[in-house]
């Protein structure tokens, strides 16, 4: 039982205006059983304006010329970022040990050295620099790699951003990953600023069609625990602009719990050694290792 007690209830009508509104916004699907945790994270900002009502904290996310910034706050009250270190191993080595050495083959093949992964819903900024970490390690010194980082939360960048992590983002990290790419100070663990160079940290909703257009084009997408919390259009909306952002040939990886059926079928599922990975398909006379037929 939760203790919560509400000393302005949200009513039915505020509840329908207020979820459609953070729908619209970013995909945030709210069900009728969420009726209590909007009212108890949102209660907050009501009583910081001194509102006698949800609907007046509506009209101001709504209407109000700092409607983006209240927005923000109210997104980052409704959202839980709960991520570490090399979180699902299997995904992570078959990323290292095949899907890279299929794309750097078909990149070689056109003459390019140039990587680009997008770390989408980057929450804190862990999985961002454990790709970071991980390529760094395989061998690609002399590549141009860009690792972009993205989430809707304001907050939670801003961690990302100082790249400083206490004992619970490691709980599966390898103690020489530890050793060679974090500085230790005062209990606290700060990225080293070479990892720390190949990541850029920016705010993004997925919704924002046009700006997830200037991300340009990637050759891997991860977008791990993130969709699950869209209802069936939000999803095919966001893993349709997954596919554009793809090169042919590149690939999308989902949490181990999300899958594309129902939701997409531009996507090829491939099967290798120790994961599945969903893949925009290659171009005509393309082989999967990379060249041409």
């Amino acid at each position: 039982m939760f203790n919560f007690t509400p000393d302005i209830p949200m009513t039915n009508e505020e509840f329908r205006l207020m979820r459609e509104l953070i729908y619209q916004h970013c995909g945030l699907h709210f069900s009728e059983d969420n009726k209590y945790l909007l009212e108890k994270r949102l209660s907050k900002q009501v009583r910081l304006h001194k509102f006698k009502s949800f609907k007046d904290y509506y009209y101001l996310l709504r209407y109000s010329k700092t409607r983006d910034d209240e927005l923000a706050q109210a997104i980052d009250l409704l959202t839980t970022n709960e991520t570490y270190f090399f979180r699902e191993e299997s995904q992570l080595r078959t990323f290292v040990e095949e899907v890279i050495p299929e794309i750097k083959k078909r990149r070689e093949s056109e003459g390019s050295r140039k990587l680009r992964i997008w770390s989408a819903g980057c929450s804190t900024g862990e999985e961002p620099y454990t790709l970071a970490m991980l390529l760094h390690r395989a061998g690609l010194h002399d590549w141009n790699i860009d690792i972009i980082g993205t989430d809707i939360s304001q907050r939670v960048l801003q961690v990302a951003r100082k790249g400083v992590y206490g004992p619970s983002s490691f709980r599966t990290t390898d103690s020489r990953y530890i050793q060679d790419y974090f500085e230790e100070s005062e209990g606290k663990y700060r990225i080293v600023d070479e990892v720390r160079r190949m990541v850029n940290i920016s705010h993004l909703n997925l919704f924002d069609n046009s700006r997830v257009s200037l991300l340009g084009h990637m050759d891997a997408i991860f977008c791990r625990n993130v969709i699950i919390y869209f209802d069936l259009e939000a999803k095919k909306k966001v893993v349709e602009n997954f596919f554009q952002r793809l090169h042919p040939g590149g690939f999308l990886m989902l949490g181990h719990s999300e899958s594309l059926i129902n939701v997409s079928t531009r996507f090829a599922l491939r099967h290798f050694t120790h994961d599945m990975v969903y893949q925009h398909p290659l171009k005509s006379g393309d082989q999967p290792g990379g060249g041409r037929l």
